[in-house]
C-alpha cells in the first residue's frame, strides 16, 4: 500500500474508523478520502458510485456500520439489518465497479454461532443459530463476508475480511441507551462515584464471558492485514483472553474509584455465553496485541474524564 495511494476509510468518525486513520497518519499516508454521512449516504447506491467515480480510491477500510448493544441491536433490528447491508453492498459493488486493488471488510464477533466451540474459530462460521438479540446485525456482517469472498470467487477481486472482537477506546459511545458493555460500565460507576450513590446497577448475572481489545490494537492489526494478508477466509482480530462481565465490572469500578456495591439485575438478559477468539490465525502473520485490558481501560477512563471536563467548560 503506497504512501500516496488514495485510500477510503469509510465510517471514518467512528470509534474504528477514526483509529484506521489515526494509523495511517501515523504510518505516512496523506492521501486519506474521508466522508461523513451527511456528506455521503452510504445506503445510497447511486451516491456511493458518484463518489468511486470522482475519488478514485485504490484502497478501501470498510468500517461504517450500524452499531450498539444489546438492548439496540434488539429494539431496531430492522435498521440494523438494512442499514448495514446496504452499507456493505454499495461500498463492495462499487469498489469492485472502480477497480479498488484492496478492500478490508470489518465485521463483528457476534456472526458466531451462540454456542459455537470455545475459543471462536473462523471455520465455525454458519455451523449453528446465532444469538437471537443480535441476530439482524449478525446476519448483515455474515452478507458482507460473503459478498467479498463472491467477489474474489467471481472476479478476482483482493477483497479481504477481519472479525474483531469487542472493542474499546477514543471515540467510544456512551449513551447508556445504545452502547457496549465496557463504555456502558465506565459511565455508569463514574456517574455513581460523582453522584455519591450507594450503588450501581448492572444487567445480567455477570457470569457471561468476554474479551475486549483497544481500538488501536484493531487498527493495527487491520494496517498489518492490509500489508501481508491476501487470503479468501476471514481472520478473527482480538487478544485470545477473556474475562466474565462480573470481573469486569469490578475492574471498571476499581479504576474509576466508585466504593459503593454492585448489583446484579437478573432479569435483564445476558446475551451469549461466551465470545472469545481464537487468534492464532493472526498471530501466525505476525501480528499481536499489545495493550493490556486494564491499561487500557485507564487510559479511556482518562480520556473520558477530561472530555467530560472539556464539555462542562464549554458550557
Amino acid at each position: 500500500m503506497e504512501k500516496n495511494a488514495r485510500i477510503y476509510v469509510a465510517g471514518h468518525r467512528g470509534m474504528v474508523g477514526s483509529a484506521i486513520v489515526r494509523k495511517l497518519q501515523e504510518e505516512g499516508h496523506e492521501h486519506l478520502l474521508l466522508k461523513t454521512s451527511s456528506e455521503l449516504d452510504l445506503r445510497n447506491q447511486q451516491a456511493v458510485d458518484d463518489f468511486f467515480t470522482h475519488n478514485k480510491p485504490e484502497y478501501v477500510f470498510l468500517a461504517a456500520a450500524k452499531v450498539g448493544g444489546i438492548q439496540a441491536n434488539n429494539i431496531y433490528r430492522a435498521e440494523f439489518l438494512f442499514d448495514n447491508l446496504m452499507i456493505e453492498a454499495n461500498i463492495i459493488h462499487a469498489a469492485h465497479k472502480h477497480g479498488v486493488k484492496k478492500l478490508l471488510f470489518l465485521g463483528s464477533s457476534c456472526i458466531y454461532p451462540k454456542l459455537a466451540p470455545q475459543p471462536l474459530r473462523e471455520e465455525s462460521l454458519l455451523t449453528g443459530a446465532l444469538e437471537p438479540t443480535n441476530e439482524p446485525y449478525a446476519i448483515a456482517k455474515i452478507a458482507g463476508i460473503k459478498l467479498c469472498e463472491a467477489y474474489r470467487d467471481q472476479y478476482g477481486s483482493n477483497f479481504i475480511s477481519a472479525m474483531p472482537t469487542n472493542l474499546y477506546g477514543p471515540n467510544d459511545n456512551y449513551d447508556l441507551h445504545n452502547s457496549h458493555v465496557l463504555p456502558a460500565l465506565i459511565r455508569k460507576f463514574h456517574t455513581a462515584k460523582s453522584e455519591g450513590a450507594a450503588e450501581v446497577e448492572v444487567w445480567g448475572t455477570g457470569s457471561p464471558m468476554r474479551e475486549f481489545l483497544h481500538v488501536n490494537d484493531l487498527a493495527d492489526a487491520c494496517y498489518h492485514l492490509m500489508l501481508h494478508y491476501n487470503e479468501k477466509l476471514f481472520v478473527n482480530i482480538g487478544t485470545g483472553v477473556d474475562l466474565t462481565i462480573k470481573a469486569l465490572a469490578e475492574m471498571v469500578s476499581d479504576i474509576v474509584g466508585f466504593e459503593g456495591t454492585i448489583r446484579w439485575n437478573t432479569e435483564k438478559p445476558d446475551g451469549t455465553p461466551r465470545k472469545l477468539m481464537d487468534v492464532s490465525r493472526i498471530n501466525n502473520f505476525g501480528w499481536k496485541h499489545r495493550i493490556e485490558l486494564r491499561d487500557g481501560i485507564a487510559s479511556v477512563y482518562a480520556d473520558f474524564k477530561q472530555k467530560e471536563i472539556s464539555e462542562l467548560r464549554a458550557k
